[in-house]
């Protein structure tokens, strides 16, 4: 795979939804895709783009956790579209992100990882906090922390 054919630029929540829907909220109403934080100020969202096409999505808003200290931001809505999928593309997402945290001296990135994702960020670097849980009507997910 080239990844130089694929650019990552800052979008707008609602420029999410293209991904997060089919992807996180498949069958559910467009509006489920929404977050809570999604618009405030520190929030910033990624698109990964093939050419023009819309292809992968990343939120990362600044939400602390008490079990971890310092500077904190929360990941969120990691989507990339099934066609994409397998190819290691959210590492494109996830690095790029990292990259602008640690430029805003963030010391902890945190996220809710479903089972299905939770390979992909082990494999970033991230590791379990506590048990599985559960979120309604997702799934079962863990608490996953990286220190940046």
């Amino acid at each position: 795979m080239n990844t130089e054919t694929f650019t990552i630029k800052q979008i707008n929540a609602t420029e999410t939804f293209a991904v997060r829907h089919p992807v996180l909220r498949k069958g559910r109403p467009l509006e489920t895709c929404a977050m809570p934080g999604d618009t405030d100020d520190d929030t910033f969202h990624l698109g990964l783009f093939d050419a023009q096409k819309l292809i992968g999505v990343v939120t990362f808003m600044n939400v602390a956790k008490p079990q971890f200290t310092g500077k904190q931001y929360q990941l969120r809505g990691m989507a990339v579209l099934d066609d994409y999928q397998g190819q290691s593309l959210g590492n494109l997402l996830v690095d790029e992100g990292e990259k602008l945290l640690k430029a805003k001296t963030v010391n902890t990135l945190w996220c809710n990882a479903r089972v299905k994702a939770l390979n992909f960020y082990l494999r970033k670097g991230f590791a379990i906090s506590g048990e599985p849980f559960e979120i309604e009507p997702v799934g079962t997910h863990y608490l996953l922390f990286k220190t940046l």
